[in-house]
């Protein structure tokens, strides 16, 4: 980026897990006991959970396993993760981004399901946006653009007006295929060919502009 990117849209549409919420203690700590009841090394996992659903981690990982062990897991993880919420912290600057944002046109897009997102934003102290879409939205797990394209749909906006918020290869995937550009949050993002990426939420500049476009500016 030069010392000032600037991308305007009409909607935004968030990701959760380690965009605005750093829930990646908790993440680590139950995929690395279901890697270690499969008999799976730890990093084979980790290097494939994000941004999918549990479920289709496990398919990926393990794709001649039955699907419905995968389903039975996902729903015993997703327990887990929901009563684990120690080292949820908010990702830096979210707090102020979401402020900045809260009467614009935006949207949480996230695999997880309504519980855990519930759970997860009370535990960084984020108000859960009035449009969300989760597990239970969708029939196809991200990097499928299904839940994107949702996300736009209930906003009321086509998909080229509509700007991403994600951290994962799977995630970025989904944006991208849905038509949409993609800002890549964290270190992580930058290997996945975002249209944009910054280390974290801090520094973004919001302004409303008067057509009803969304300018958002990022520092360097």
């Amino acid at each position: 980026m030069t010392a000032t990117t600037t991308l305007t849209a009409r909607a935004l549409l968030l990701d959760m897990d380690s965009t605005i919420v750093n829930s990646e203690a908790v993440v680590e700590r139950c995929w690395r006991r279901w890697a270690a009841e499969q008999g799976l090394p730890d990093a084979d996992v980790l290097q494939v959970v994000h941004g999918r659903q549990g479920w289709a981690t496990m398919a990926a990982l393990l794709p001649d396993r039955p699907m419905e062990l995968n389903m039975a897991d996902n729903r015993r993880m997703l327990a887990q993760e929901t009563a684990d919420t120690d080292g949820v912290v908010p990702v830096p600057g979210a707090p102020a981004f979401m402020d900045a944002i809260a009467a614009l046109p935006h949207a949480l897009v996230t695999s997880a399901d309504v519980a855990l997102s519930d759970a997860r934003m009370a535990a960084a102290g984020l108000a859960v946006p009035a449009v969300r879409i989760t597990a239970e939205s969708v029939s196809a797990s991200k990097p499928d653009p299904e839940g994107f394209l949702k996300g736009a749909a209930e906003l009321g906006h086509a998909p080229d007006d509509c700007l991403v918020f994600e951290d994962s290869e799977a995630g970025i995937a989904a944006g991208l295929a849905a038509g949409m550009r993609v800002v890549g949050v964290g270190d992580r993002a930058a290997a996945f060919a975002p249209t944009v990426q910054v280390r974290d939420l801090t520094g973004i500049r919001v302004e409303a502009l008067t057509d009803g476009r969304i300018a958002l500016h990022f520092p360097a």
